[in-house]
């Protein structure tokens, strides 16, 4: 009761004269209260976590979730006149719900090597640095080193891109540049951390091509590199530290998108099952595992690809789930995103207060898999478009207008419905199969080796092949989905939590503190 009474006078104090009572003599006294009262929550929150995992969702915030879940309920109750939603995803059942803010020392709008820095050490930086302060010259220590040299953790990074790229390098690399991949592949191999797995490494040979290649250096420091299916599926907890490439790399080198997986291929919850399995240890391990094409899709505007990695990435999260119920008591889950990508809204002017979600059922095939396998055959043969339209209609969905017929009825469905200008319907208006053809021209006409385009080529197309793009504009807005940029933004990110530790992480903060809590939780200096 003293306690209490103390506390409500600092308050009081507090509000007349702010400038006289610091706010941290108000939190102590509501520390002293809580202590004298005793904690009511949960003991097994406030334990030490021995078993880390940290699920970074790389251009994921809360349109990119609930997007997701909106479409997996879409899914479910196609037909149904009554829109249901339920909590679709694993991650949104954790008990524990926070939101952080991502900019950095240059933006608003940051990228993934600052923010991951945040992340990871606690440290603003310059968008494009890793792990170094402003001058570039003081490296940061990350969480995941504290944890292996102080405490004797294992480590493992897994990523869907590549594994010296932006994000899971800001857990061991520390470099000016997030383009220094050799040097960054140096400092993977260097780290003596135990698994990492996913994507392939940039740059093995350097920029010039002219460096010994990473992989050999890399076997040379005695870590295991697995390039197949068959050797990753082997692996053991006796197998020493590996290096995991996934056997099918797709753009880029990094994993194949999810939408893309043939029948039996590894996705990211592969990776992390075998993770688990190698990282399982008495001392305990850490594991960062990224969705990092989902930033990939958003940046391309293709929101079915963003929909298929999030899940994706779910999914992987479900493995960290298995493994927490064997060890409720020592293991906590983290699941965030280091910026969101792309302004991905749910709802498009053109669908005033609809959606059609289940239109993005429609498309089959990734952008970039749509580039690789047929835009580049279209421009070596000079395919006509009534033949890239057959394409277009068998991977997306999208018809050609059928004349006076369809665009009666079409007229007639409008009418029953005045407040959106579509139904729903996946036939083109004559607007958007003339947009259409327009971008199939400027795609036949593109060589590649432009360095600039105009800002009207810009804003339609990105930097991404014009015909494609324009696919996925059409589907995403006759599902009443938009883009506003092919870049980041600055939205706030989730924090979802579950497990020793998780009620530190409820609140409104900065991302800098999911490094300071993590850290406070386990006691690393």
């Amino acid at each position: 009761m003293r306690a209490k009474k103390i506390s409500a006078l600092l308050l009081a104090a507090a509000m007349i004269a702010p400038c006289t009572v610091p706010v941290q003599a108000v939190m102590a006294a509501e520390t002293e209260n809580v202590e004298a009262e005793g904690d009511t929550s949960d003991p097994g929150t406030a334990a030490t976590p021995k078993y880390i995992f940290l699920f970074i969702g790389d251009g994921m915030s809360y349109p990119q979730i609930q997007t997701t879940n909106y479409y997996l309920s879409a899914m479910e109750d196609d037909g149904d006149e009554i829109l249901t939603s339920k909590n679709n995803l694993n991650m949104m059942s954790f008990p524990v719900a926070g939101s952080a803010q991502t900019y950095d020392s240059t933006s608003f709008c940051p990228d993934s090597a600052s923010t991951a820095t945040s992340i990871s050490t606690g440290h603003k930086t310059y968008s494009g640095t890793i792990n170094m302060d402003e001058t570039m010259q003081t490296p940061y220590e990350t969480i995941a080193e504290k944890l292996k040299d102080q405490l004797g953790y294992k480590i493992g990074v897994l990523s869907s891109v590549n594994l010296n790229h932006a994000t899971p390098a800001a857990f061991y690399a520390h470099q000016a540049s997030r383009n220094s991949y050799y040097e960054i592949g140096e400092e993977l191999i260097a780290s003596e951390f135990d698994y990492f797995a996913g994507g392939g490494l940039k740059k093995t040979t350097g920029d010039e091509g002219d460096k010994k290649d990473l992989y050999e250096l890399a076997e040379e420091a005695g870590y295991k590199v697995v390039k197949t299916q068959a050797e990753a599926e082997a692996l053991t907890a006796d197998s020493g530290k590996a290096i995991v490439i996934d056997e099918t790399l797709a753009d880029e080198d990094a994993m194949s998108y999810a939408m893309d997986l043939e029948e039996g291929e590894w996705g990211l919850a592969d990776y992390v099952e075998k993770g688990i399995e190698v990282l399982d240890n008495d001392n305990g391990f850490f594991m960062m595992v990224e969705g990092g094409k989902i930033d990939w899709a958003c940046h391309a505007n293709d929101a079915a690809a963003t929909i298929t990695d999030t899940v994706a990435l779910d999914d992987a999260v479900g493995k960290a789930m298995e493994f927490y119920n064997e060890h409720p008591d020592e293991t906590l889950i983290l699941v965030t995103g280091d910026h969101e990508t792309g302004g991905l809204t749910i709802g498009f002017a053109g669908t005033d207060y609809d959606t059609f979600l289940t239109n993005l059922n429609s498309q089959k095939i990734s952008y970039a898999k749509y580039d690789s396998d047929y835009v580049s055959a279209y421009k070596e043969n000079k395919t006509d478009f009534d033949t890239v339209m057959a394409d277009i209609t068998e991977l997306f969905g999208l018809q050609a207008p059928n004349g006076e017929e369809e665009a009666a009825a079409q007229a007639d469905s409008v009418d029953q419905h005045p407040e959106s200008e579509d139904t729903g319907s996946l036939v083109m208006t004559d607007y958007e199969y003339e947009k259409l053809k327009t971008a199939y021209d400027e795609t036949m006409t593109r060589t590649g080796e432009e360095e600039e385009f105009g800002q009207e080529e810009y804003l339609l197309y990105g930097s991404y092949e014009p015909l494609t793009v324009t696919i996925t504009h059409i589907l995403n807005n006759k599902s009443g989905i938009n883009f506003a940029s092919y870049a980041h933004t600055g939205l706030p990110v989730e924090v979802f939590a579950m497990g020793a530790g998780q009620d530190e992480f409820v609140g409104y903060y900065d991302n800098t503190d999911i490094f300071n809590k993590v850290a406070a939780l386990t006691g690393v200096n």
